[in-house]
Parts: structure tokens; sequence; C-alpha cells
């Protein structure tokens, strides 16, 4: 007996300890949360809006709205997913120097999110102690149609983008991406691209200002912050060099009246011979038209076959482009009925996949309709895939049953810029970029690593066919399979390995900026530009 109720003596006293040192948690969360709070005033200008509304603790009751508002991938979105010990949503710049300052003050990572659309997460997760500074509070966009440029705020979605440009004028535009939700930060901080790209460059090739905050908390614009940190924002990754507040960006011209078309053939109708000789067109033809491949493995009549649709923007009328059409690529077959004349505005939502007839004001809209689980992947092609590796691709895709890929096409102005212009290099000698990509709604590890084996799958056959030495990826289709930071201990070599896959030769001077712009390597996360020491490295 006595031994039994020393036994109970002692369990009573390990509940009692148990629930003590649970109830000392919450206070002492509490004080922490109120230091980093009061960091955040004290940080603020007095004459700025309060920042203690715009700051969002796990407490708040709209603490997991707020984060889970701008999760793009499902798979970033589950209670394992670690989450950031606040959330700040500036309105104004000096709340952003503020979440600088006391990140810094404290130790923790800062993550900046401006859409969400990053598919690997990586402006809402880490692994260490973190703070997201979520910019979708700035959104202004302010166009000057008779200058010909706009101010943008990073927290701008695209679609609010095309809708201030198309309120103010129906000849200008500007050269992005085709998915509306995309937010503008991290976006042109990666470059963009879009359907005007053959004609106009890139999203980067037409920006001629910005507005950072870098690591000391410093406001700069183009001037102040100098050439090399204003070439390397735009293309580098704007996350490893400050927080990008605002862009200045050059409008481009485009005619009242545009043509596009949306065509679908499956093998059994020759998608094999026509995706073959588009190879040899996309990127000669009229730098006026760009089409788009979209290839997806589907079931016809209880027969597994691939459907390749083909999307284009023409910017001209459409017997113009039946013209184009039939001297350069008259094995498409296009005719007048394919052929629908439109604005640029409503070829933005043509492009959407929105119903003729939708309104603009769907492209306010800042929330996809679902949300998936997602992987994507990259590559660049320079040299046409045989008919024979195609018919091999297309076995592969039935195969795997579930991952896309898109061709989209280069040449024309993309051809005519330098690889060093800005830090994204992939420009003459590549006839197109495919993506890979791969969705699904079930939840669990099992179907996870069930699709993630199937886009490695398809993406490990494509070796041969792609380019080489580097094998080259595009930075806004973020992928951590090429390599991550050993966050703590970077190092030049091991950020290499997915570095020169992002920039080839640019790599090296996107790491002297950093050195010289970020020292202390404040803004770092998985595939961050590492800060090192530039002449010790250049004397290896």
């Amino acid at each position: 007996m006595n031994l039994l109720l020393l036994c109970s003596v002692l369990l009573l006293a390990l509940q009692a300890s148990l629930l003590s040192s649970s109830m000392a948690e919450s206070p002492q969360q509490d004080q922490t949360q109120e230091t980093y709070l009061q960091c955040l005033i004290d940080s603020s200008d007095p004459s700025s809006p309060p920042i203690s509304p715009l700051a969002f603790f796990p407490g708040n009751p709209s603490y997991s709205s707020v984060l889970r508002s701008y999760v793009r991938n499902l798979r970033f979105n589950s209670s394992a997913t670690p989450k950031p010990l606040f959330i700040v949503t500036p309105t104004h710049v000096s709340h952003i120097r503020a979440s600088i300052l006391c990140a810094k003050i404290h130790g923790l990572e800062l993550r900046i999110r401006s859409g969400g659309h990053d598919y690997d997460g990586l402006s809402y997760v880490s692994q260490a102690p973190f703070v997201v500074v979520d910019m979708f509070n700035l959104r202004s966009v302010d166009v000057d149609a008779e200058g010909g440029t706009a101010w943008v705020e990073s927290g701008a979605t695209l679609g609010e983008v095309y809708y201030a440009i198309a309120a103010k004028s129906g000849v200008h535009a500007f050269p992005a991406g085709v998915c509306p939700t995309v937010g503008v930060g991290g976006h042109l901080s990666g470059a963009g691209y879009g359907n005007l790209m053959r004609k106009h460059g890139l999203s980067v090739d037409n920006v001629v200002d910005a507005v950072v905050v870098d690591a000391s908390g410093r406001v700069l614009d183009r001037g102040s912050m100098g050439e090399d940190m204003f070439w390397a924002i735009r293309g580098g990754g704007g996350a490893s060099f400050g927080v990008i507040v605002s862009w200045k960006i050059k409008l481009v011209s485009v005619p009242e009246v545009v043509t596009v078309f949306k065509v679908e053939k499956t093998l059994e109708q020759g998608a094999t011979d026509v995706v073959h000789r588009w190879q040899y067109v996309a990127d000669k033809v009229d730098e006026r038209l760009f089409i788009r491949i979209v290839l997806l493995p589907v079931v016809r009549k209880d027969q597994r076959t691939v459907k390749a649709k083909f999307v284009s923007l023409f910017l001209g009328r459409a017997g113009d482009l039946l013209d184009v059409m039939s001297q350069s690529f008259p094995e498409f077959g296009l005719e007048p009925k394919d052929c629908i004349e439109m604005s640029w505005i409503e070829s933005v939502l043509f492009w959407s996949n929105y119903p003729t007839g939708t309104s603009p004001n769907v492209l306010l809209q800042r929330i996809p309709e679902s949300e998936k689980f997602l992987k994507k992947k990259s590559d660049y092609v320079q040299e046409p895939i045989s008919k024979v590796a195609l018919e091999g691709i297309w076995e592969k895709m039935m195969e795997l049953k579930r991952p896309a890929l898109t061709f989209n096409p280069y040449g024309g102005r993309m051809s005519k810029i330098s690889e060093s212009e800005t830090p994204f290099p992939h420009r003459a000698g590549n006839i197109f970029k495919i993506q890979y990509s791969v969705t699904w709604k079930e939840e669990g590890d099992e179907s996870l690593n069930q699709n993630l084996n199937r886009i490695r799958s398809i993406y490990n056959h494509m070796t041969p066919f792609v380019a080489k030495s580097p094998r080259s990826s595009y930075l806004n289709y973020r992928d951590t399979d090429l390599g991550i930071n050993q966050i703590g201990n970077e190092s030049y070599s091991e950020a290499s390995i997915w570095g020169t896959k992002y920039f080839k030769a640019n790599f090296d001077r996107l790491v002297e900026v950093k050195t010289i712009v970020d020292p202390g390597n404040f803004f770092r996360y998985e595939q961050s530009i590492p800060c090192t020491s530039w002449p010790s490295r250049m004397a290896e």
C-alpha cells in the first residue's frame, strides 16, 4: 500500500507540475507577442497609420484566415505546415521598415508574400522562426496613359494591373502573365513573362524604376539603390535583396483589335505532326504571333490519348493572322471560323478561360475559385524534338496519367536582348520553354508521393531533349528539387547548383550584388542568392 500511495503522490505531483508549466506558457507567449508588437510600434513612423491593427499573432481570430487567404498550393496549407510567429500586412512603407528592423532585432527570418503563387511555398513557409510580410494591402495601380507608364505596388495582382490599364486606354498593355491572381511583386522580381513576350519581351524588360526597402531599413529608388541592385531585382528574385514596395512599368502599344484562337487536336487527329512542325515555326514566325501548346493525357472512347491544345494571341486582325499562318504554318490548317477578334483586355479574359462577354470586373477578384495540391518544374528546348521522341513522350504521359506539359514559344524580341541585360538569361537559342505541371485534390502522403513521382518521372524522361550544361529552369517556377541552401550555412558552391540553372553566368554577378547590398545575409530563404566573400571566392 505504501508503494501505491507513493506512486499516487508522485503522479499527482507530476500532473500538477505539467499543469503549472502549461499555464505558465500562455503568459510567456503573451509577453513575447507584446515584445514583438512593441518593437513594431517603436520602429514605425509615428506619422504613418498605426501598425497594431495590421499585425496578426496566432491568438488573433483573423490570424488563420489572413495566413491562408494567399496560400495557392494546398501542399502548404496543413496543420503540419510551419506557421509564422506573426504576420504584418503593411499599408505604409514605414510598416515594412519596422518589420525588417524587428525581425533583425529578434533574430527572425522574414518571408515576403505578394500573391502566394510561388509553387514551393517559400514566401510563407520556413523551418526557422519566421514572420511574414504580406503585401496585399499595398496594391494601388496609378496609370499615366499619356506618358505610357504606371506605378504599381507589389501587392497588386496582374488582373488589377490589366484592369487599370484598360480603364485608361484601349491601345496600351503590359507584357506579363496570363493568370490574373498572380501578385506583381513576385512575378516581376522573377522576370515575368506572358503572351506578349515575343513582341515586347519580359515584364522586367519593361520596368524603369522601383522602390525598395533594404536590410538596413532604407527606402531606395533606382537612383539611390544604384544600377547593380536595380539590375538584380529585375529577375534575380527580389526577396534576396530587399522588400520591393512598388514598380514603375513602361506600357506597350497594342492594336485596338487583336485576334485569338483555341484549337484542340488529339493524337488521332494528327497532333504529333502539328506539334513537331510547330517547333520549327513558333520561334521564327511573325513576332506579333504567340502560339502556346498545352499537352494533356486524356481518355477518349475508353482509349488513352494525348490532347494538344493550341492557344494563340495575334496582335492584329483575323485576316492578317490567316495570311501569316497560311505562309508560315499551313500544316496547322487554321480556318476563319477558329479566329475571334476582340480588344486586348478581352483577350486577357479569353486566355484566363472566361466565357466570351465576361465583364473585365472579374479581373479584380483576387482569390481563385478553387485551390489544388500542385507541383511544377521547367525546362528549355534548344533543338527540335523528333517525331519518334515525341511519340515516346506521349507514351510516358499516358502511362503516368496525370502530368501536363505546356510549351511556350520564344524568339522575336526575346532573341534580341542580351543574356546579361537582366538576371534572366534564357534568350537567344531557345525555341521554347516547357512547364511541367501536376495537380491533385486528394489529401494524404500517398497521393502526395504518387504525384511528385509522376512529375519527376516525366522530367527525367525529358533529359535527352532539353538544354544541357546547365539544364536550365525558370526562376518563377520555383523548384526546390534543384537544390536548396543550408540556412545559416549558405555557400556559393551549394547555391550554384540550382543558381546556374536559373541564372547561368549571371549567378556570379547576383552573388556580387548580394554581398554588397546585404552583407549580413538578412534576406535569406531556401533559394536566396548567397552572401559570400566575393574577393576571396574570386581568388579560389
